[in-house]
């Protein structure tokens, strides 16, 4: 299990870790950063992530195991811990390690002290420039990115793997050890091959923290205990700057240039880089990678600055010694072998060339150097790096902010010219869509559309379905003083009741099953503008009482939400329903009844409106004309009259719908009755009818009409009889095919194809 995890989820393309990263051991694909463990040092750096996609394997299941497992138990403590348990004493931190059950609990400055002689020898007999080993990061850093160095590590192993070896030396391999320190590379390090046995598991301060909470366990509150093993001495100096130093008695010389002690990242890896280029040959280097040396490790104490942890480790060193060794300590003049190999581990990546790289700088519109901003967004020093990693599959060119701003701005113009021309387009439409009618009853509404518009009045429209509420709704809207505001509609019925309510005033995150994040509901989104309500005789009592609320104190509140917004937001509301019936039936409130009823528009249905029929069917007409791109040029005075007798139970929905698929089958640029549905032809022999009942025919026109209905007739039962097969029913009443044809054409008669 490698000792760094990402959590996919909660990646927000910040590429907080890729600019952090030392040696860019992230990749980044589709947006998600990974680390490259083949790259990676250990350093965690990538932890600082403000989004905690990053975070460091808890390891506290392993180690209640180990300690369930009856098996001896060992804590060893960094160098550093001191300075993050200064709350308590150390004797107090051992007796709380012993209360969760380990069987000895050690100083690990100790193997500062096991590991001086091999760094002593080591200078003696070296004729080249040495690097120190005790800093894990330094390590995998010259293992895996500098392998040319790889002989000028010093071949000893860490402090944390000598105690491990000094350790199960002394009471066998089958006791098992846990290492405590601030840390994150000592994780890495443990998993590696040389290191392999040596330590069982590395905990960070936070994860015994969190040990102890779990257990119920104060530290504070337990009796002191000393030490177990043998004293470090001036080991416990080892985790400050210029300790390890001190700890392998090399004398520093202000002027000395033959050693070179250095801490932090920018410091470290310059003299990495000075050092494989050959512009430095010092004979020693001590380095340690955090800035701050292992006192500032990742895992440290973040309230306390690093001058007061110093103070702290430094009085943990002047105070009495605590330790007591135990008699296999004391006996013991055994030393772990301290040898230590390396490897070159570094990750072979192809070099792109030139062109690859040009090729790259051009996607993100590079093309001269003054166009490489190098602003770092991206995680890397320069554009030309970022260039190479997305060529070597680490970066992916949306990583680029200036490019991305340059898109969002090229597709926000884009957008822009598109959502102009859609609202050109709309407000043509609904320009050329005005309410057409020169009747009485339409003139009255069109009036009262005129008084109730430039108010802030809640209307109530009501007519039955198809009437031309919405447009109606529409016309007051471009009235308003609200009309540069959005008009929100959202049909009633077209919603389930559980949605509704949802959709109207929206809902906070984990309100109910779906709700996977918190969503603005209508009211909130027309806030300024107008809301139009169809059907609302169909919303339940639960969305009426929040309605009644959103009315007397223009307040909404969300689902699951317990704070109410304010919105300004003015109500159209339309039904086709009897609401006084629903207030005497009980399924509409009484209340919201009269605030809704402020201002009453009542829509006269088609049938009363036939002085206005020519007028919407040649507008309808206009409208098909353009829809369908035909050359529709009128309708025949027949098809007119029977409009004017026919019921229309579908309103001007039903008309507008008749009309287009009329202009369809018009052949020759009229729509003519035979064009209309067949219920139209009836209609229109009423309208004869009535008109011969007027006034006095002559004797010849009158014939025709009966001539005309009994023909009909006749056609119709021939096809009746035979099936509606066309070719039988010639053939039945002994006429031409094509002259049947034109009688059904004749008399509207459709037959089933």
């Amino acid at each position: 299990m490698e000792p760094i995890t990402t959590y996919k989820e909660r990646c927000r393309r910040c590429y907080s870790c890729v600019r952090t990263c030392p040696v860019k051991a992230i990749k980044v694909d589709q947006g998600f950063a990974q680390i490259i463990y083949d790259r990676c040092i250990g350093c965690g750096k990538c932890l600082a992530c403000p989004q905690n996609a990053k975070v460091v394997v808890d390891r506290m299941v392993r180690t209640q195991e180990l300690l369930a497992s009856g098996a001896p138990v060992v804590a060893v403590l960094g160098c550093s811990f001191p300075a993050y348990f200064h709350s308590i004493t150390p004797g107090q931190l051992v007796s709380g390690l012993k209360s969760l059950g380990f069987l000895e609990v050690h100083e690990g400055a100790y193997g500062a002290r096991i590991i001086s002689g091999g760094y002593q020898e080591a200078l003696t007999k070296s004729r080249q420039a040495l690097i120190s080993s005790h800093c894990p990061t330094v390590v995998d850093l010259i293992e895996r990115h500098f392998p040319k160095l790889l002989p000028n590590l010093v071949g000893v192993v860490s402090p944390m793997i000598a105690m491990g070896r000094f350790i199960k030396g002394v009471l066998g391999q089958e006791t098992k050890v846990v290492y405590v320190s601030s840390c994150i590379a000592a994780k890495f390090e443990v998993q590696s091959a040389e290191s392999a046995g040596a330590i069982d598991v590395v905990l960070t301060y936070q994860e015994i923290e969190k040990l102890f909470k779990s257990r119920g366990i104060n530290p504070a509150a337990q009796s002191e205990a000393n030490f177990d093993g043998i004293s470090p001495g001036v080991g416990r100096l080892f985790s400050l700057t210029g300790g390890a130093m001190k700890v392998f008695g090399i004398e520093a010389d202000f002027l000395d240039t033959d050693v070179i002690s250095a801490e932090g990242e920018s410091h470290t890896i310059d003299i990495i880089r000075d050092l494989a280029a050959g512009t430095i040959a010092p004979a020693y280097v001590d380095l340690r990678f955090c800035d701050g040396g292992c006192v500032d490790g990742p895992a440290r104490d973040r309230q306390l600055n690093h001058f007061f942890k110093r103070k702290l480790i430094v009085g943990h060193n002047k105070k009495t010694d605590s330790c007591e060794p135990a008699r296999h300590y004391r006996s013991t003049a055994l030393l772990p072998d301290l040898e230590r190999a390396y490897a070159d581990r570094s990750l072979k990546l192809p070099s792109p060339g030139k062109d690859d790289v040009k090729r790259i700088l051009h996607s993100t519109n590079k093309f001269t150097q003054g166009d490489e901003l190098n602003c770092r967004a991206c995680g890397y020093n320069t554009c030309r790096e970022h260039a190479v990693a997305v060529s070597q599959g680490l970066a992916d060119i949306e990583m680029c902010l200036p490019h991305n701003m340059q898109q969002i701005e090229e597709d926000r113009g884009r957008l822009m010219q598109r959502y102009e021309l859609v609202r050109r387009e709309l407000d043509r439409q609904m320009g050329d869509d005005p309410i057409v009618g020169d009747d009485p009853g339409i003139q009255e509404v069109l009036e009262l559309i005129r008084q109730v518009g430039p108010t802030p009045t809640t209307v109530l429209i009501r007519g039955e379905t198809g009437t031309g509420k919405e447009l109606t709704a529409r016309a007051i809207q471009r009235l308003s003083l609200r009309n540069d505001k959005p008009l929100v509609t959202v049909n009633c019925t077209t919603i389930t009741d559980s949605l509704l309510e949802s959709e109207l005033f929206g809902h906070k995150k984990g309100s109910f099953t779906g709700a996977v994040a918190d969503k603005k509901g209508l009211f909130e989104a027309a806030d300024g503008g107008t809301i139009f309500m169809d059907e609302i005789g169909d919303i339940t009592p639960k969305l009426q009482a929040e309605l009644l609320r959103l009315l007397d104190l223009g307040e909404v509140r969300p689902v699951g939400g317990t704070k109410a917004k304010k919105v300004d937001v003015r109500l159209i509301a339309a039904t086709n329903r009897d609401l006084e019936l629903g207030i005497r039936e009980g399924w509409f409130r009484e209340d919201l009844y009269y605030r809704l009823n402020v201002f009453n528009i009542v829509l006269p249905p088609l049938r009363e409106r036939l002085d206005s029929i020519p007028l919407l069917a040649q507008h309808f007409l206009e409208k098909a004309r353009k829809k369908l791109n035909k050359n529709i040029v009128g309708i025949e005075e027949r098809a007119v009259k029977a409009m004017q007798q026919y019921g229309w139970p579908g309103n001007i929905r039903e008309m507008q719908n008749i009309i287009e698929r009329s202009s369809v089958l018009a052949k020759d640029g009229i729509i003519r009755l035979e064009n209309l549905p067949t219920i139209f032809a009836s209609t229109y022999e009423r309208c004869v009818d009535n008109e011969v009942g007027r006034r006095r025919v002559s004797f010849k026109a009158e014939r025709e009409l009966h001539v005309s209905r009994t023909e009909k007739n006749i056609i119709a039962r021939y096809l009746e009889e035979t099936g509606g097969n066309v070719a039988k029913a010639a053939r039945l009443a002994n006429i031409p095919r094509r002259s049947f044809y034109r009688l059904l054409g004749k008399y509207g008669i459709e037959v089933a194809r």
